[in-house]
């Protein structure tokens, strides 16, 4: 049954527990009794006797008013105040606790988008308790000005002063709820709970508070630092308050003793331990570092849209980069990227190492995002080899040094190994705006320093500062000391695959698509199961919309990772001519049509945007599958590389080597053709090899 809190009529004369981090509700379970207690030196421990969560040095009357508004503002005079959100609603309510007590007591009540807090009293800076208002799932009207909150595991009951009163209470209330039902809330605050999408936490446990008999559950979450009675309240996300530590101090104190200060209050901690008392200092100053950072340079960088995921694992809002390799990456990948050294990776964050974040290095970030500099240091990452935000460090380490140090993943640049071809292109491309060019340049092996054949201009940089291009030479800049990748030579070594952007295509009309799939379409795929979109191929993206009048699209496919293209036979699936897109992230596509006309049109248009030059050849047969594959061959079975493969009939075509060559397998003629399973690899066996 649901544990149910009564906010009722009023009585002044409520009694106070010496424990005053706890609310009278948690008072009430745990067995207190609510008569009155006498104070020190006669009269009794009343609502109006200050609480250990008041500041201790209060605002005066005058100065609470001016502190938070019912609107949530701040008057120019008041301190600077912890970063809640904006305050939506703000008034006194009743409260009694539960259990049929008769004990009533006035409470000062905020709602926000985030919480649903009471307070002793207005001028109070930490609360009694905190009710995340994603855990509310309905609130009604129960008698007379009273009205109920209810959450997942608790009931919580309010009396206004009138009706109306309770009347806006309520409605505000659904507002907040409706807008999480329909997603349209924007969550951009901490929620600690198992309903909400939880954090990092960085360190949590119980700690004793000078003044609290019982331990408190306490939690260090990035800039805040939360107070709940035990660990099944954090869990429940219904705590007692959250301090932001924009405003903070840690100090040591005697034995296992510290203080966190604020200017409203100073909290005296004790831990078990000299080693959990450092421990628990440590995790507080970096919640501080963390709240003093600036969000300016991470605001601009992440505009690029690319650059709100880590390069690497793609973990969210990414706070450090690579400064020399133009990547936004997340904290865990930027550990690995220091292991590194300064000579492969310079590793900065972006909220506090202000000072590097000139503004050209912003715009250049800007510039070229993550999108454009993963086009040439992961062109070419093997599924099995990519991480995520839940790989392990060591997984985190092979990855990125095979990415950056080796260059394994790279676009090579088609005068790789030219070194007089590489600087006389470095120095053409810092004369002009194309930053992504340069970086390639760059890491394949042109000279930042090399002659440029003019003694007014003598080096790129020098060119870059003629021509305005004032992104080109804070690039040139980063990458003065930078190491180029260097590839290892190992059994499974991928070998580099030479690039040329393939010619612009474009394309566009109505097609019938399912949802993206992870594994193979293996059954039929009735009409029912395809939705109309109006698809659109242009610059290399495959956009498709919810009809022709739309200008955002529902999805997109960049065709650089596209991985095969193929073309299913006639009646498939419900409709006569179907086509499936697989890509690197190991999804499908599948889409369909009755016309043979836009078929051919959207099969031939699609291969010719994926396939480089060099291949193009195979996009002339009438393939049923297109696309790239790694293969070893000949007597060279311990070199693995890049091919791009086409199959018709019985007759495997392919393009190797980098050359334009076109030879043939005919699979019919074979000597052997089987499967090991294990590791998914396709053998072929020819009379000749």
């Amino acid at each position: 049954m649901a544990e149910k809190y009564e906010f009722d009529s009023l009585v002044r004369d409520g009694p106070k527990c010496m424990n005053e981090y706890l609310s009278d509700d948690d008072l009430n379970e745990d067995e207190h009794n609510y008569e009155e207690v006498p104070m020190n030196g006669g009269g009794y421990l009343t609502d109006d006797s200050p609480s250990i969560l008041q500041s201790s040095s209060s605002f005066s009357s005058s100065e609470s008013s001016s502190v938070y508004s019912t609107s949530g503002s701040i008057t120019s005079d008041a301190p600077e105040l912890p970063h809640y959100s904006p305050i939506i609603k703000a008034g006194w309510l009743d409260k009694n606790p539960p259990q049929g007590s008769y004990i009533y007591q006035k409470r000062w009540v905020k709602l926000d988008n985030d919480y649903l807090r009471y307070y002793d009293t207005d001028k109070d800076m930490y609360s009694k308790r905190f009710i995340p208002t994603s855990s509310i799932t309905r609130v009604t009207n129960i008698g007379d000005q009273k009205f109920e909150v209810i959450t997942v595991n608790r009931n919580f009951v309010f009396r206004a002063e009138s009706d109306a009163e309770r009347s806006r209470w309520v409605k505000v209330l659904h507002q907040i709820i409706d807008r999480r039902k329909s997603g349209d809330s924007e969550r951009t605050h901490f929620c600690l709970h198992n309903i909400c999408n939880i954090e990092t936490v960085d360190k949590s446990g119980y700690l004793e508070l000078r003044g609290c008999k019982p331990k408190l559950y306490v939690v260090v979450s990035g800039d805040k630092v939360f107070l709940y009675k035990n660990y099944d309240d954090y869990k429940s996300g219904i705590g007692i308050t959250s301090i932001e530590m924009n405003l903070g101090n840690v100090k040591d104190s005697d034995r296992r003793s510290f203080d966190l200060t604020t200017p409203y209050k100073t909290f005296s901690f004790i831990a078990d331990t000299d080693t959990e008392k450092d421990d628990w200092m440590e995790a507080m100053l970096q919640s501080i570092g963390d709240a003093l950072s600036n969000t300016e340079v991470a605001e601009r960088i992440w505009e690029e849209k690319s650059n709100r995921t880590c390069a690497d694992c793609g973990d969210t809002k990414p706070e450090w980069a690579s400064v020399n390799l133009c990547v936004v990456i997340c904290k865990k990948c930027a550990g690995e990227h220091r292991s590194l050294g300064p000579n492969i990776s310079k590793v900065r964050s972006l909220k506090m190492d202000r000072k590097i974040w000139t503004e050209e290095l912003i715009q250049l970030f800007q510039q070229i995002g993550n999108c454009k500099a993963n086009m040439f240091w992961a062109a070419n990452v093997p599924p099995s080899e990519a991480i995520d935000c839940e790989s392990s460090s060591r997984e985190r380490r092979r990855f990125i040094t095979a990415k950056y140090k080796e260059g394994k993943y790279r676009r090579y640049h088609l005068l790789f190994g030219n070194q007089e071809a590489l600087n006389k292109a470095l120095c053409a491309a810092v004369e002009t705006s194309d930053v992504a060019e340069t970086l390639s340049l760059l890491f394949c092996g042109a000279e930042v320093g090399c002659f440029s054949g003019d003694p007014r201009y003598p080096n790129p940089s020098a060119l870059a500062e003629e021509a305005g291009q004032r992104l080109q030479k804070e690039l040139l800049a980063q990458n003065r000391s930078s190491e180029i990748p260097r590839l290892e030579s190992t059994r499974d070594t991928v070998v580099k695959q030479y690039y040329m952007p393939p010619q612009s295509i474009t394309c566009n009309g109505f097609l019938y698509k399912t949802a993206s799939m992870v594994r193979p379409v293996t059954e039929k795929r009735a009409k029912e199961d395809f939705s109309r979109r109006w698809c659109v191929l242009n610059d290399g993206v495959f956009s498709y919309y919810e009809s022709d009048k739309n200008s955002t699209p529902n999805g997109e496919l960049k065709m650089r990772e596209v991985v095969c293209l193929s073309v299913n036979k006639r009646d498939t699936h419900g409709y006569e001519r179907t086509f499936e897109i697989y890509t690197e992230s190991e999804r499908l596509y599948l889409f369909g049509t009755d016309s043979a006309d836009t078929m051919e049109e959207w099969v031939k248009s699609i291969a010719k945007s994926f396939v480089p030059r060099t291949a193009e050849a195979l996009v002339d047969h009438d393939f049923e599958r297109i696309g790239r594959l790694q293969y070893k061959d000949g007597l060279n079975l311990e070199c693995a590389k890049v091919g791009w493969f086409a199959l018709t009939n019985s007759t495997l075509f392919y393009c190797i080597d980098d050359t334009e060559k076109e030879e043939a397998i005919q699979l019919r003629k074979l000597q052997e053709l089987s499967i090991q399973s294990d590791n998914e690899v396709l053998v072929l066996v020819e009379g000749r090899r």
